[in-house]
């Protein structure tokens, strides 16, 4: 059942997260896969949120909701933080090593240069749509399953605490206007999320590949790591598994985003991180409290 009142869209800016400091190389629980896995996710946002942002504002003249404009605006002062937090993550990466530029140029081009060259603004949408609902369940499960970050340095999972927790305040602006400004088809709508489902774990994995080899990883040790890692990510009750009846339900002619409620995690990082504007804190404290509940 759908939220009566969806939650606001906050922007939160000038919130420290300490990336700049003695972060370990192996910061989720010393494991080099799990750790390169959100590596390698992070190189892909900057680019990734600034594709979002000029999909959804093709259509922003169309808009004539005025709860929507305002969504909108909301959704691309949250995506350039997002881009400019990652960008300070990414820099990390830079200096261990990770070709962190070749990264971005290469989705610069993909993105920008292919799927905007040469697809209609309303598959661009739908792309932007479909990756929104992908992010979003991934959220729900970094949040509402403290195994997934169990001994994780708590200032990367902070920073994915926030993501996540924003990600799912906007999860339905990109999808909205596609739905009522673009005038998308429910065709474009899953064709864009099989593309997604394909190229978003290949990019990963790819990047992922560089990031063992930088690392001076052999390759038997790489080896068993990706067999190792891929177990974590797509056994029963592993990462991705659990997710798949809230994916599955994109594909639903009669989906929207709000279908789903917020996580029940929501409201207390709200009011704590409202309380004392700690992000460490406020995903501290969920942690605690979640894996009290386990």
């Amino acid at each position: 059942m759908r939220p009566a009142t969806p939650p606001a869209i906050v922007p939160r800016d000038k919130l420290q997260f300490g990336l700049d400091r003695d972060i370990p190389r192996f910061w989720l629980n010393g494991d080099p896969f799990k750790t390169r896995f959100f590596d390698a996710l992070s190189t892909l946002f900057p680019v990734g949120e600034r594709f979002f942002i000029t999909c959804v504002r093709d259509f922003k003249d169309r808009v004539t909701d005025p709860k929507l404009l305002q969504d909108i605006r909301d959704f691309t002062r949250q995506e350039g933080q997002h881009s400019i937090l990652h960008t300070q993550y990414n820099d990390r990466l830079k200096a261990q090593g990770v070709h962190v530029d070749a990264i971005l140029a290469g989705q610069e081009k993909r993105l920008f240069q292919v799927m905007r060259g040469h697809t209609s603004r309303q598959f661009t949408l739908a792309l932007t749509a479909a990756s929104e609902h992908i992010t979003a369940i991934m959220a729900d499960a970094f949040v509402e399953r403290p195994e997934v970050f169990e001994g994780a340095d708590e200032r990367i999972r902070a920073l994915y605490v926030w993501h996540a927790m924003e990600e799912m305040e906007h999860k339905a602006v990109a999808f909205d206007v596609l739905r009522d400004a673009a005038q998308g088809s429910y065709s474009n709508r899953v064709r864009a999320m099989l593309l997604v489902t394909i190229l978003f774990p290949f990019h990963v994995f790819r990047i992922m590949r560089h990031m063992l080899r930088v690392d001076g990883f052999t390759p038997r040790q790489r080896l068993n790591i990706w067999v190792k890692g891929l177990w974590w990510l797509y056994k029963p009750g592993g990462v991705f598994m659990p997710m798949m009846g809230k994916y599955f339900r994109y594909l639903h002619p009669a989906f929207h985003p709000w279908d789903e409620p917020t996580v029940a995690s929501y409201q207390p990082w709200v009011a704590r991180l409202r309380e004392d504007g700690d992000p460490i804190a406020a995903s501290n404290a969920l942690y605690v409290g979640a894996t009290a509940r386990r």
